[in-house]
């Protein structure tokens, strides 16, 4: 049991100083570029010895790669979570899709360094590192999908619905909208955003006037 709860120690404090070298990176690659941010100011924006660094990624890019996939699972668990906490009260699939925009927006809110390098990569094809993000990237519309599936298949939405493109579109629709709030219209609540792209989602996919 004591060598059982030392494992679990080791691995939460791991777990902690990833945490804080994935936080550094973001905010230093947001303010700086990807080439022109160094390991050395990794480790000190993160409080930690350059040696840590290498001790939990082989490289920079090994980091940067790891934090794309951290950062998106992070946001396809809220789109997830959000879909099955609507389905568990009863609602819709257009209360689940929206649902999951708000969740988006809470996400981006929250991570708004985040977002940004991670749209930015999306336009990308020349990063070792392109190939995750791709993978990564389908695990978060595909579960806008499901829900759009599953909306078909009961009938709540037309079978004419293009279900891939329009997924992708959805997401799409929280991701530059939520990056125009916060860089141009920061005056705006999140409630007033969610407001405004929940409209969009009632007249565009529900086919409601």
């Amino acid at each position: 049991m004591e060598s059982s709860n030392a494992a679990s120690g080791g691995s939460t404090r791991r777990e902690a100083t990833r945490q804080k070298l994935y936080e550094a990176a973001v905010t230093l690659i947001a303010e700086q570029g990807f080439s022109a941010t160094t390991v050395d100011e990794i480790a000190e924006r993160a409080g930690v010895a350059k040696g840590t660094v290498y001790y939990n990624f082989a490289s920079k890019s090994v980091l940067f790669e790891e934090l794309l996939r951290h950062g998106v699972e992070l946001l396809t668990a809220s789109l997830r979570e959000a879909a099955e906490k609507t389905a568990r009260d009863g609602g819709t699939k257009v209360d689940a899709l929206d649902a999951m925009i708000r969740a988006g927006l809470v996400f981006i809110d929250r991570y708004p360094s985040f977002t940004q390098l991670y749209v930015a990569e999306l336009w990308r094809t020349n990063r070792a590192w392109q190939s995750t993000l791709m993978v990564v990237r389908q695990q978060a519309v595909a579960v806008v999908e499901g829900v759009l599936r599953e909306g078909v298949d009961n009938a709540e939405f037309s079978e004419e619905i293009d279900v891939q493109l329009t997924a992708a579109a959805l997401v799409g629709m929280v991701l530059v909208a939520a990056l125009d709030w916060k860089s141009f219209q920061p005056e705006r609540s999140l409630d007033d955003v969610h407001s405004a792209l929940s409209r969009l989602l009632q007249g565009r996919v529900s086919g409601r006037p």
